[in-house]
């Protein structure tokens, strides 16, 4: 089993990868699917959950919690592309690396002005509609260690322009990959 990582800000187009990445096949865990999940079992927003689990579990509950999903795949994917999307934090890079052979993390960069713009028209829970809210947002995830995995990626993918231009660079990415 393949296992690689996606890592980038709010709004800069993770999502699109995976979407491209599960089309052809891949298993796709999102991390902040995993928080948005115990969030509402603990009746609390996103935010406070995150930083929450890490405070009463340690930096790497979220990377646990991942890979034991991960885990209880194995046997029936062994052959698959798992692509683990939202990683925040070296820690988080460090459990993957640990437990899975050639893991690798893609991540994708976008500038501030253009990722706000597509969470306004993306309208999920988390999404914030003032910018003062977004940048906060923007300096949680910076507070977790998302900067450090963004710079210290294997391959990184800048999203700033069309639709299809992007899809074309991940396009390229998997084959890169061989996948």
């Amino acid at each position: 089993m393949q296992v690689m990582g996606i890592s980038g800000m709010p709004g800069s187009g993770k999502s699109i990868v995976s979407d491209m990445a599960q089309e052809k096949g891949a298993i796709i865990i999102s991390m902040g699917d995993i928080i948005r999940e115990e969030a509402k079992k603990r009746g609390e927003s996103t935010k406070e959950t995150a930083q929450n689990l890490r405070k009463e579990f340690g930096a790497y509950i979220v990377s646990e919690l991942t890979i034991k999903k991960i885990k209880q795949l194995e046997e029936t994917e062994a052959d698959n592309l798992v692509m683990i999307e939202g990683i925040r934090s070296h820690h988080e890079v460090e459990m993957f690396k640990e437990n899975f052979d050639n893991f690798i993390i893609l991540s994708i960069f976008a500038n501030p002005t253009i990722r706000f713009e597509r969470l306004k028209k993306r309208m999920r829970e988390d999404d914030s509609q003032d910018y003062e809210g977004f940048q906060q947002r923007d300096f949680n995830e910076l507070d977790f260690g998302i900067g450090n995995v963004i710079s210290l990626s294997d391959k990184l993918i800048i999203n700033e322009s069309d639709i299809e231009s992007f899809e074309s660079k991940i396009s390229e990415f998997f084959e890169e990959i061989n996948f």
